[in-house]
């Protein structure tokens, strides 16, 4: 298996192409500067993906960024500060100020000439339209949670995904799913006999960060740290 045998790469946005952490940290800023607490980074990051995670699946239809707003509301009482609902919305809406990382617009500028990118993100249209700005492509298809109803990992996603694709003449096998996340891509991705590319964003970093826990490790066919490193091993093929 070579990265030239696919046409088209599928995304996760937040977390592989979007630097979803820094966002977090500094969205939670504060917040955490009244706890009292001295949390970890990876302390303040897996709280949030719990917290994010289950209210993804008790609301699906809930738009991001207003369901980033009860996720800031249940850490302000996990670690026991009295919020504002004002504050909480602000939190939901900078996801629109989320950084992308520094390899990103680059690389999916080079990969642009080679494949058709799509995005299969857990994201409301809204946000997703300052986030797009800062990746520097059009995307061939953008499928958010917004759209289908649910959030990854559920199977509702992926198969709207390749419902649509499918529409599209675009065949499975042609398909090569690029995340980050174990939990939200790289498990249903084994699940449904996508093959799939790990952007590893956290080598360098013990645990699993702001997703959960996956559990038993997927497989996965390609493996690098940044999207530079897959644009240069691609390079490498042509």
């Amino acid at each position: 298996m070579q990265l030239t045998d696919f046409t088209t790469l599928t995304f996760d946005v937040y977390g592989t192409l979007i630097d979803w952490e820094s966002g977090m940290v500094a969205g939670l800023q504060p917040l955490l500067q009244r706890t009292g607490q001295s949390l970890s980074r990876d302390q303040v990051l897996e709280a949030h993906a719990r917290h994010e995670s289950a209210q993804q699946r008790y609301t699906p239809h809930l738009q991001y960024r207003l369901l980033l707003a009860v996720v800031y509301k249940r850490l302000a009482e996990e670690w026991g500060v009295a919020v504002s609902h004002d504050e909480c919305l602000a939190y939901g809406d900078f996801v629109k100020q989320w950084p992308a990382f520094a390899d990103t617009a680059e690389a999916l500028g080079y990969l642009k000439q080679h494949y058709k990118l799509v995005v299969l993100s857990n994201v409301d249209n809204e946000s997703f339209a300052y986030s797009q700005r800062k990746l520097g492509v059009e995307f061939d298809a953008v499928y958010t949670a917004e759209d289908i109803g649910s959030y990854k990992p559920a199977a509702r996603n992926f198969d709207y995904m390749l419902e649509k694709l499918g529409e599209r003449g675009i065949d499975k096998s042609k398909i090569l799913h690029t995340a980050e996340s174990m939990f939200h891509d790289h498990q249903p991705a084994n699940r449904y006999g996508l093959a799939n590319c790990w952007i590893y964003r956290r080598h360098d970093k013990e645990g699993f960060g702001a997703t959960m826990n996956p559990g038993d490790m997927p497989r996965v066919d390609f493996r690098f740290n940044s999207m530079a490193a897959l644009a240069e091993a691609h390079r490498e093929l042509v």
